[in-house]
């Protein structure tokens, strides 16, 4: 007798067999006892998932021979369920879409559906990935698919609902299979080797639910590879020679070493995970996704229904998480998205990998931007102290009298002198030309007057302004003077400040 694999032996029955999908199940089993049978159902989900399984299912439970009318609970022993269920009965046709593209293929199915079936209730057709038909098949299945006969059900499935269109969607009922949880997928796999006669370890049954990435035809495929080595038992072992850790598992122990600041460490890590036939693109792409969850592990807590992690692996990543901040992992995220890009195109991929690898290994000891924004760190510039000022006493400058609107302008100096005001009974004429060489006439000998209070006071409060500091930093300027009297005036000629001074 022909050996058959465990996918197929295996294969879910009925819909209490179903794992992974039993809102859909529960669904349709409501719809089948209601009497409210669809004419045509759309499934949809990644592979290994239970679409084609579930059509079967639904076909069974329509067509039962043992039931007088359509049941949820199939026998499995008739007939029609038996030849349901090995893909052999006349009544319910399974067709691949990928070889039967065209519309001479749906025209052929369009004119077959006018019969009624052979010995069942209804003819059911199951169009497996439905989306490789062409824009003229489905144009040719519209009319059928809105309204077929009433002893006719569609069972469409595929793997990329995007391409399916917008009009075949709308004549359907459409379900979403999820992927099939890590802890199910195990929990399948122990009693399904439990059958078999054969041991396995909780560890291996989970590193191979874990490989699977959600799909159950990959785990039992796995297993059918690993009883194959040993029949007896399986073994951690046995499993590390046969099929290497999980990818992320990998991606995790090398980020636990770059928390580490252990550069020679990851780079080793790295060379196992590509040895073992890892592609350049798809371990950054497996590092973006193990540094995204963590990202949201650090940023919206463990607890967080965005948080995609197996069970068994959450306390790792918990722990692992803490150590970076979230702007390393928005760095690291970046860099590696850059590197999946460059790679593809570069001679020196594997260069370009170690070197964003020292990076990250470097990330750690590196300041974080929060850190540096709230100043805790200790790694911001230093300002120094604005410079002295230096300037005329203020007992000089207050006993200068004020200048005359109409006195010639004094050159500006580095250090500006005291404007001196000529006497007011003998201007120079402007018309002499000695005169503009005569030196200014002494001011009238009056005792000097005592400096302002509010003068020092003013000046003290100008230097301490931050503003006047930073300004005096910035251009290296001093103080010139500090002037309170908003009634000085320039000389004729020169534009005034909009402040009026």
């Amino acid at each position: 007798m022909a050996y058959t694999v465990l996918a197929r032996k295996y294969r879910s029955r009925t819909f209490d067999e179903v794992i992974g999908q039993e809102p859909i199940a529960t669904t349709l089993c409501n719809a089948i006892q209601a009497g409210r049978i669809h004419h045509g159902y759309l499934f949809t989900g990644t592979r290994g998932v239970g679409k084609t399984s579930m059509a079967r299912i639904l076909a069974k439970a329509l067509n039962c021979l043992e039931a007088d009318a359509p049941t949820a609970t199939p026998c499995c022993t008739c007939e029609a369920c038996t030849a349901i269920a090995e893909g052999q009965d006349i009544d319910v046709l399974e067709i691949d879409a990928a070889s039967n593209t065209g519309v001479d293929n749906i025209r052929d199915l369009r004119s077959n559906a006018a019969y009624r079936p052979a010995r069942c209730r209804f003819k059911i057709y199951i169009i497996d990935e439905v989306h490789m038909l062409s824009t003229g098949a489905f144009n040719a299945l519209l009319k059928t698919l809105e309204e077929p006969p009433e002893h006719v059900k569609f069972i469409l499935a595929t793997t990329e609902i995007q391409k399916v269109p917008a009009t075949i969607q709308s004549r359907c009922q459409r379900f979403n299979f999820r992927n099939i949880g890590t802890d199910e997928i195990a929990r399948r796999l122990e009693g399904i080797t439990a059958e078999e006669g054969a041991q396995v370890e909780p560890a291996v049954a989970r590193r191979v639910a874990r490989l699977a990435a959600g799909s159950m035809r990959d785990a039992l495929s796995i297993l059918d590879q690993l009883l194959s080595i040993s029949p007896d038992g399986l073994s951690t072992e046995v499993l590390d020679e046969v099929i290497p850790p999980p990818q992320d598992e990998q991606v995790t122990q090398l980020l636990t070493y770059a928390a580490d600041g252990d550069v020679a460490r990851v780079l080793e890590h790295a060379d196992q995970i590509l040895a073992g036939g890892r592609g350049l693109d798809i371990f950054c792409g497996d590092a973006i996704e193990v540094a995204r969850q963590l990202m949201l592990l650090r940023a919206c807590g463990a607890d967080s229904h965005a948080v995609d992690i197996a069970a068994g692996e959450r306390e790792r990543y918990i722990a692992l998480a803490a150590r970076f901040e979230l702007s390393h992992y928005v760095q690291m995220i970046a860099m590696l998205e850059e590197l999946r890009r460059n790679v593809r195109f570069s001679a020196a991929g594997r260069a370009l990998v170690d070197a964003v690898l020292v990076r990250i290994a470097n990330l750690a000891s590196w300041s974080s931007i929060e850190s540096i924004l709230a100043g805790g760190d200790g790694h911001e510039k230093k300002k120094s102290p604005p410079k002295p000022v230096s300037r005329p006493a203020a007992s000089v400058v207050a006993s200068q009298p004020e200048p005359s609107a109409t006195a010639p302008l004094e050159p500006v100096a580095r250090a500006r002198p005291a404007p001196v005001r000529p006497p007011a009974a003998r201007p120079a004429p402007a018309a002499d030309p000695s005169a503009a060489q005569a030196p200014p006439p002494a001011a009238p000998e009056t005792p000097p007057k005592p400096a302002a209070e509010g003068e020092a006071v003013d000046r003290d409060a100008i230097l301490k302004d931050p503003v006047v500091g930073k300004a005096l930093e910035l251009f290296d300027g001093v103080v010139i003077d500090a002037d309170r009297d908003p009634a000085r005036r320039a000389a004729p000629g020169t534009p005034r400040n909009t402040d009026g001074t």
